[in-house]
């Protein structure tokens, strides 16, 4: 036997080694991971609208806070039922009752996500005489969508937060660079 016939014979052997190997360990199949267990009952399916009041507090007082925004944060799941990376939307511009309205419509998502949870949270104040947002009501941190109604004209759960408030106390500082 010559020498190439020689390594062409010890490739093939170590290569149906290495293939046999990789396949009792599932080497290029999928993984065999579980898929996580869902609550369809938690899954917002259809149109969703937040609602809420913004107001600026100075003092004792408060009064609505008109040109004020909200940011709705989402965590949404895929197909395969695994948490996707978080997703924001604006509300409208308060009026001068300091009501807000965002709306998210199932279409509006990415591929085959579906919405899991979402939080409100304060966003900007057109003020800078009170610009500072509070955490009251989950204002900063967040608050969750939980109880809704359901609007049957308009085929929407409707959620209500808030109200949230902005003080002209001062800034707090960051640890950012």
């Amino acid at each position: 036997m010559s020498f190439s016939h020689v390594n062409l014979a010890i490739s093939l052997l170590l290569s149906w080694v290495f293939i046999a190997s990789a396949a009792d360990v599932g080497y290029g199949s999928k993984p065999n991971i579980e898929k996580p267990e869902l609550d369809k009952d938690k899954l917002l399916t259809s149109l969703i609208g937040i609602q809420g009041l913004v107001y600026c507090k100075t003092g004792t007082k408060h009064f609505p806070l008109e040109g004020a925004v909200a940011r709705i944060t989402c965590i949404c799941v895929d197909e395969y039922g695994y948490e996707t990376s978080p997703m924001s939307f604006l509300s409208g511009a308060t009026d001068l009752k300091g009501y807000f309205f965002a709306a998210l419509s199932p279409y509006e998502v990415q591929g085959n996500w579906k919405v899991k949870e979402c939080k409100a949270f304060l966003e900007l104040s057109p003020l800078q005489t009170c610009e500072v947002p509070t955490d009251i009501n989950q204002g900063i941190s967040g608050a969750p969508l939980a109880s809704y109604g359901f609007l049957d004209e308009k085929n929407m759960k409707l959620f209500t937060v808030g109200p949230f408030f902005y003080t002209s106390g001062p800034k707090s500082t960051s640890n950012r660079y």
